[in-house]
């Protein structure tokens, strides 16, 4: 992997806010926080949001992989060293950082041939005159996030539904070449395509972006009336999310390769949507694959015993009750959850409470005060009162 020039001046870290040794869950919590926050969606016509977005994507882009972090963290510690890409207090002779290069320091490496060192680090030749630099090449288009809110039904059951939002994606009149229609890009003449040409720094030499294709290697002579040459436009998309059975409430899903276009031919990045599930008049979840629901019964049913219909996500179900059963019991009913894709369907756990009317026709009434009449045992006797 070859490090960036821009990673010796940005600090990745302070644009997500979080320290040096935040843990990858960490990094993650802070980007989605900051995306939600900055999304051009949520922010229309707010150039500044529109930037820190950019900012935030690009540092979790770093962050957020495990080796390009690594990467990432050396070049940091050659800048707190004082070295730098332009050789100006580090790439020169005698720099001070990691040992003067030629010590200890620098990873044991004394005596190792500074320009094999650099060469590997920066994509150039080390030594003056060296080769070709490293190629802007096709790069991967942004991750996106948008959300969506689902019935209690569908997240139990699983869908298969759409997401609309307005996003950067290949141009619909030149499909990403940002050429005119009848038309292809050139090669850059001065970067043979490559996207970098070799800066000297004193005895060594580096990899700039190409000024005169801006790193992208190749050169739009007619460019595409609705893109400008870009390749891509922002417009609204419509993008189909199947929802797996059991989704649950705040849950991130991946639909890989339908984020914001790549460029220079690049990969699309990845669109990550954010579930949002309704309440149920009468099912709740338990965990990951229970569902709950609470049963009135009457006092003849709980005290006597009965069969009663439990309703279920499917058709209702006929249980049983035992005699004396006291309100607030609960029953399991096996198979009865959540069902997903693989693996065991969930239970369904039944909550029988016993339903007291606040008004009673004259008959019952009487018929409870005759009964009450028939009770002699005290239930509280058991607290002293």
């Amino acid at each position: 992997m070859t490090p960036k020039r821009e990673w010796f001046e940005k600090d990745y870290y302070a644009d997500l806010g979080v320290d040096s040794g935040a843990s990858s869950e960490e990094i993650s919590k802070a980007y989605r926080k900051l995306a939600k926050a900055n999304h051009p969606d949520a922010n229309k016509g707010d150039a500044t949001a529109e930037e820190r977005f950019k900012d935030v994507s690009a540092a979790y882009d770093v962050l957020g992989d495990a080796e390009k972090r690594k990467e990432y963290d050396e070049v940091r510690q050659m800048v707190a060293s004082g070295v730098g890409p332009d050789g100006a207090g580090g790439f020169g002779p005698g720099a001070g950082g990691f040992g003067g290069f030629g010590g200890p320091g620098f990873g044991g490496a004394q005596g190792a041939d500074l320009g094999d060192i650099f060469g590997q680090m920066f994509g150039g030749a080390g030594g003056r005159g060296g080769g070709r630099g490293a190629s802007a090449g096709p790069r991967r288009g942004q991750d996106l996030e948008t959300e969506l809110t689902l019935s209690f039904d569908d997240a139990v059951r699983g869908a298969e539904t759409s997401v609309t939002f307005t996003a950067d994606a290949a141009c619909s009149v030149c499909h990403g070449s940002g050429a005119a229609p009848g038309t292809t890009p050139e090669v850059c003449s001065q970067c043979g395509g490559s996207g970098a040409i070799a800066v000297d720094q004193g005895p060594f030499s580096f990899s700039e972006v190409c000024p005169s294709c801006g790193g992208a290697g190749r050169i739009v002579r007619d460019p595409c009336s609705r893109c400008h040459g870009h390749g891509v436009e922002r417009r609204p998309r419509t993008v189909k999310v199947r929802i797996p059975a059991g989704v649950t409430d705040g849950k991130r899903i991946r639909v890989k390769g339908r984020g914001a276009a790549g460029s220079n031919g690049g990969p699309a990045g990845d669109l990550y949507v954010g579930v949002h599930v309704t309440k149920h008049p009468f099912f709740a979840r338990k965990g990951a694959k229970d569902l709950t629901v609470t049963v009135p019964v009457t006092y003849p049913e709980a005290a006597l015993g009965a069969t009663v219909k439990v309703p279920t996500m499917d058709d209702p179900v006929t249980v049983k009750i035992k005699a004396g059963t006291a309100s607030g019991t609960v029953q399991r009913i096996r198979g009865r959850g959540v069902k997903p894709a693989k693996g065991k369907a969930g239970d369904l756990l039944a909550r029988f409470e016993v339903a007291v009317p606040r008004k009673m026709p004259k008959a019952q009434k009487q018929a409870v005060e005759a009964l009450a009449e028939t009770i002699t045992d005290n239930p509280r006797e058991h607290l002293g009162v």
